[in-house]
């Protein structure tokens, strides 16, 4: 008997728990076709070394941002802030090209497929020339993000970023947003431009409003009844609430909070995905979490750009789902966006395991499992774990690592998320079926760092 597309595990984390003895089969398109219990390894039959847990989907990622972390940790003003970051990212957009995008954006999503994300929703604002106008052949910073994909061959749901405004009630855009910027037709042209080759490989398209801050109300309106057009079920991503001051504003501007007025004027359902919402009320909180919609959170990111703390609290009172993003990637490292929510929501609470529940009391199992659904109803792709119909997307950990040896199934994935001290603890990864990643190396690793080491260095030549 043939088992080319089949393997076996001792143990494997399903959508409803941990199980023993699972087979898994799936077709030549990577879909997962059989899930198996309690069954035994036939003669030829692949098995794994170590537990099989699902493929985490990244649902925040701005790709281009991974070429300047950690060279804006240093004091620029008497008071840092997340206002003063953005002013050193818009001076690193302004200098990035279509090939060096490519090479920031191979390396970066072979670091993610080594760190345990299977598939990733890109947040991609960084559109036109370095003079801020249309490249003369069409789209060729989001054909270098889904080429760089492809190539790493990672999961894709690309959202194009519509951007018109640099504050709210139409304020002029700030002249380092001048890569980002699309008129309300400009971006559904681009829309239909791109979704061939998006669907030629594979990738979800969607939109991303920027932020209600970026796109006023009357181009929202039009460019989410284009996409509807195009597509009635693609995915819908925004910035919204990450900052105090982009709250002041929004109520300034219209009296309400950004959160409030959006659940007013727009029809946000389970096709949205929330990105940070980090301020909000706990009525705005109960009623966002009641709309189906995704929280899109990113601790370490938002941890580093001094953001906030999210209410999860209330957000789960509302029944409210959530995933993990690495954002502008300060940590590319699934295991880590979920430690470093559980941290957070600890010092809040000043309680553990907090977000273990009667059905999962082991917090690393039970975060997994939110997360990979989450991202998976973010990302509007079928990646929400190991279930028949679902893509192929899968890792083994590492029984070897000295943080997991020795331990039973779940125990070894709470090692992982808590107590594998930044190192991996990951030894293969499947997308779609294929075996990307094996003994915890990408087949591309060296020739990708070598890469992005050569377009950083330019980058930083002359700061």
């Amino acid at each position: 008997m043939k088992h080319a597309n089949s393997l076996w595990a001792a143990d494997a984390l399903l959508p409803e728990g941990w199980a023993r003895g699972v087979t898994l089969d799936w077709d030549e398109q990577g879909r997962l076709t059989r899930i198996g219990c309690d069954t035994r390894p036939e003669p030829g039959q692949t098995q794994a070394t170590g537990p099989l847990i699902p493929g985490m989907p990244n649902l925040h990622s701005h790709a281009f941002q991974r070429g300047f972390c950690g060279l804006t940790e240093y004091r620029a003003q008497a008071a840092d802030s997340f206002w003063s970051w953005r002013e050193l990212m818009y001076r690193c957009a302004g200098r990035i090209d279509p090939v060096q995008a490519e090479a920031i954006a191979t390396w970066l999503y072979v670091e993610m497929l080594e760190a345990g994300y299977t598939s990733v929703c890109e947040f991609h604002y960084l559109h036109h020339d370095l003079d801020g106008r249309p490249y003369a052949h069409g789209p060729e910073m989001a054909l270098a993000i889904l080429r760089a994909a492809q190539r790493a061959g990672i999961g894709m749901t690309l959202l194009p970023v519509l951007y018109q405004s640099g504050g709210f009630g139409g304020a002029a855009p700030h002249e380092g947003q001048r890569r980002f910027l699309h008129d309300t037709t400009a971006m559904l042209r681009l829309l239909d431009t791109l979704k061939p080759a998006c669907d030629a490989q594979g990738a979800r398209l969607g939109l991303a409003p920027h932020s209600l801050r970026a796109v006023p109300p009357a181009s929202l309106k039009e460019a989410l009844a284009g996409l509807d057009a195009l597509d009635p079920t693609a995915p819908i991503h925004i910035h919204i609430a990450e900052q105090v001051k982009e709250v002041e504003d929004c109520i300034a501007w219209s009296g309400l909070p950004p959160v409030r007025w959006l659940l007013e004027h727009a029809p946000v359902d389970p096709r949205w995905c929330l990105v940070h919402a980090t301020h909000m009320t706990p009525d705005e909180t109960l009623d966002a979490a009641r709309t189906g919609a995704v929280a899109g959170l990113c601790p370490t990111t938002e941890a580093n750009l001094g953001d906030g703390l999210f209410d999860m609290a209330h957000w789960r009172e509302g029944g409210g789902r959530w995933g993990v993003g690495s954002d502008s990637h300060s940590t590319v490292n699934a295991a880590e966006e979920l430690q470093w929510l559980e941290y957070g929501l600890r010092l809040i609470t000043r309680q553990r395991n907090v977000l273990a529940d009667a059905r999962q009391p082991h917090v690393a199992t039970a975060m997994t499992l939110t997360a990979v659904a989450g991202g998976a109803q973010a990302a509007g792709r079928p990646v929400a774990g190991l279930a028949a119909g679902q893509q192929a997307d899968f890792l083994e950990l590492d029984p070897g690592h000295v943080a997991l040896a020795g331990l039973p199934a779940h125990d070894m994935l709470s090692a992982h998320v808590f107590g594998s001290h930044r190192t991996s603890a990951i030894g293969k990864v499947w997308v779609g079926g294929k075996l990307r990643v094996l003994e915890g190396r990408h087949a591309l690793r060296d020739a990708a760092a070598a890469a992005f080491v050569e377009v950083r260095r330019a980058l930083v030549a002359d700061r």
